[in-house]
């Protein structure tokens, strides 16, 4: 009987799980380490989209090649892929909390690093661009720890009763700084250079940095660490899995990382070639992503329950596939803008969905681990996709490589709801009639 109510709280049904008031939206902001979190990290956030936009500009106009942006978000990513399991490791094993403090100030030193190559005119050519590769690659292998243990010290600022809201609030401030960043970032590129946002992100660090200090964590319990690091990641792959909703999740994730996400690589491609425009162009264009990230982001954060889940995931998985789609073939500004608004609306909802999921099934004592498969999945896979983008683009254009992506992310969402929804509604009501005639 546990087990089949277990099942039903993760698929749809009437009870969409939702509520609109303020208290219910923003309640994980009661707990203090949880709002300094906040505060700390949307200011690193903005520092660090500034960053990301200016790295892809200046490759761009460096080199003009889209193969080199496909490289650029393929080093910037792919240490996820094989050292996320490792972050996982030391998330379950040792303190969350210094780990954090760690990555976050790994992390500064890179950007202001970056800061100095291109603020003393050494990257300049495409050899400067490699340069950018090579820090982009670095701040990955940072990356690859600070986000498997960031998301499960998550539950320690806040406990399991609020999580699902201190996730989906999480998912909202890393969407409000990709609207600010971007516009910040296209701004100050005019003005001062690309070397300006990577100075401004390296004191941004210091935000979080800070606020990381002040907090007052309870000291957790944590494992001895007995068993190798590849005896732990296979337990954390079991049960993902294992656990057919997790697993089912997992896989649609995967491929909106690996086709559906690719559209921010092209956004200079678009800005410079398809809509004839400059970097303030590209600026709004990632801003209006964000716009929508942000809005998706705080709308699932007035959840209240699991309920739902499955059908809100397929849902906005068809809605991204269908707005990519038309955002391949646009050729008008507010078209653009309107469209990469629904694709960020979409993408943060169903990753935000999909992370609520899993949290919401995972044991404590493995919950590290299991995060790192879901970075794996999320930003891992990411690298490859890009890639592939810059390879296919070179062939038959960024649109059409776009309009690819988009057919296969909807393919994979069909395929999601018609065969993972439809069995767990199944299950739910053979279990519902069990459960009625005992």
């Amino acid at each position: 009987m546990a087990a089949s109510k277990q099942w039903r709280t993760i698929i749809a049904s009437p009870s969409t799980g939702f509520r609109n008031d303020r208290s219910t939206r923003f309640r994980a902001m009661q707990h203090r380490n949880f709002r300094l979190f906040i505060a700390g990290q949307l200011t690193s956030l903005v520092g660090t989209w500034m960053q990301n936009m200016a790295q892809q500009w200046l490759i761009y106009r460096l080199t003009r090649s889209a193969v080199l942006l496909g490289v650029f978000g393929f080093a910037s990513q792919v240490p996820m892929l094989f050292l996320a399991w490792l972050g996982g490791y030391v998330g379950d094993h040792y303190n969350r909390h210094r780990g954090v403090i760690a990555t976050q100030t790994a992390s500064m030193v890179l950007a202001f690093a970056l800061a100095a190559l291109t603020l003393t005119g050494q990257i300049r050519d495409w050899r400067g661009a490699w340069v950018i590769i090579v820090i982009a690659f670095l701040v990955g292998v940072v990356n690859a720890f600070d986000v498997p243990i960031r998301q499960a010290f998550l539950v320690q600022m806040v406990g399991r009763e609020d999580l699902p809201n201190a996730i989906a609030l999480n998912s909202s401030i890393f969407s409000g700084a990709r609207v600010v960043g971007p516009a910040i970032a296209a701004f100050t590129v005019r003005w001062v250079g690309e070397g300006g946002c990577f100075f401004l992100n390296g004191l941004s660090f210091v935000a979080v940095i800070v606020a990381l200090l002040m907090m007052k964590i309870e000291r957790a319990q944590t494992k001895p660490s007995q068993e190798s690091p590849l005896k732990s990641l296979v337990q954390g792959f079991h049960f993902a899995m294992s656990d057919f909703p997790v697993r089912s999740a997992l896989f649609l994730l995967g491929v909106l990382s690996l086709f559906g996400l690719q559209y921010a690589v092209f956004m200079p491609i678009y800005a410079l070639d398809v809509l004839k425009g400059n970097v303030l162009t590209q600026g709004y264009l990632m801003s209006s992503a964000g716009v929508g990230a942000l809005l998706g982001a705080l709308h699932f954060a007035a959840r209240t329950n699991y309920r739902g889940l499955a059908r809100w995931i397929g849902a906005t998985s068809t809605t991204g596939a269908i707005g990519l789609l038309i955002f391949s073939g646009a050729k008008l500004f507010w078209l653009c803008a309107v469209v990469l608004f629904v694709v960020g609306f979409a993408a943060v909802s169903q990753t935000a969905a999909t992370n609520t999921l899993i949290q919401s099934r995972v044991p404590d004592q493995l919950r590290s681990r299991v995060m790192a498969v879901y970075a794996t999945v999320f930003m891992g896979v990411q690298p490859i996709g890009a890639l592939i983008a810059g390879g296919v683009a070179k062939r038959i254009s960024a649109p059409h490589t776009l309009t690819v992506f988009g057919a296969l992310v909807l393919v994979g969402s069909l395929v999601f709801l018609l065969r993972v929804v439809m069995r767990l509604a199944r299950e739910s009501t053979e279990a519902t009639k069990a459960a009625a005639s005992n």
